[in-house]
């Protein structure tokens, strides 16, 4: 009951802010990109797919559109967190390790992206994306149960520097960080529930951390940021409510599936 009170309390503010808009086009598009986006990305990640080019469509100008992004995504997130604490699916101790790697992760991404170029971003996400594309087509035997636990002493420091990568690469650019994430929890034999249950901490982290630094351009539309971060929120709720009735079969379909609209979109923009 306490989860359907949540979800109609986000959905009378989202119903709000649309006739405080005066249902300006822009808030209303964004809000249910939110939704969308926000869902897909929490069961097989890939919701940058949809948001980036959406809102450019929109004609929101790039940098709004990331700074944008990294907000709602980030609120999105830890609406997953805040939901994951309360239900005791996460230890406090295990979301603040994940935590701490990605906020940093978050922040030293978003400082280094400002040196690269969109095209050098992009054939590092196509080379990445089409080996974990492989990867995951040979990988036969997905996890029901979960044994990461017996890994965690021997390799907690490599951990955590995978951590802090994926999170680099979400706080910099994106498109596909949280597949990144989820193939990486589950190569460390984490069931797929609980990957993505991790991977939401991680994108928590990492867009707190590149949304101080991309705040400091000035680039934020708040009336923007709200109407999107509101969509997502319901759609990251809907994505996690939905997450223990999924299948390790439809996973698997659905990651290869957004990793190949993925390597598609990267193609396209280096070639």
């Amino acid at each position: 009951m306490k989860k359907q009170i949540i979800l109609l309390f986000f959905l009378i503010l989202a119903l709000y802010l649309v006739s405080a808009s005066f249902l300006n086009f822009h808030l209303i598009i964004l809000f249910f990109i939110g939704i969308i986006s926000s869902f897909i990305g929490t069961l097989a990640g890939g919701g940058g797919l949809i948001t980036l080019p959406a809102m450019i469509l929109t004609g929101i100008p790039i940098q709004t559109s990331i700074a944008t992004n990294k907000f709602s995504s980030g609120i999105a997130a830890f609406s997953s967190v805040f939901y994951l604490i309360q239900q005791k699916h996460l230890s406090i101790k295990t979301i603040i390790q994940n935590l701490f790697s990605a906020f940093l992760g978050g922040v030293g991404g978003a400082l280094i992206t400002t040196h690269l170029s969109e095209k050098t971003m992009n054939m590092i996400a196509f080379i990445l994306l089409f080996f974990a594309l492989i990867v995951t087509l040979k990988n036969k035997g997905w996890n029901e149960t979960g044994q990461g636990a017996h890994h965690e002493s021997t390799k907690k420091i490599w951990t955590h520097f995978v951590i802090f990568s994926i999170a680099a690469y979400d706080g910099g650019f994106g498109p596909g960080s949280s597949t990144f994430s989820i193939l990486y929890y589950m190569k460390k034999e984490q069931t797929y529930i609980k990957a993505v249950q991790l991977t939401r901490v991680l994108i928590f982290g990492s867009c707190a951390g590149a949304f101080i630094i991309f705040y400091q351009t000035g680039f934020i539309q708040w009336s923007y940021a709200l109407a999107m971060a509101i969509g997502s929120i319901i759609g990251s709720q809907f994505g996690i409510l939905v997450l223990p009735k999924v299948s390790l079969k439809m996973a698997k379909l659905l990651l290869i599936t957004i990793m190949f609209f993925l390597i598609t979109q990267m193609a396209y923009k280096i070639f």
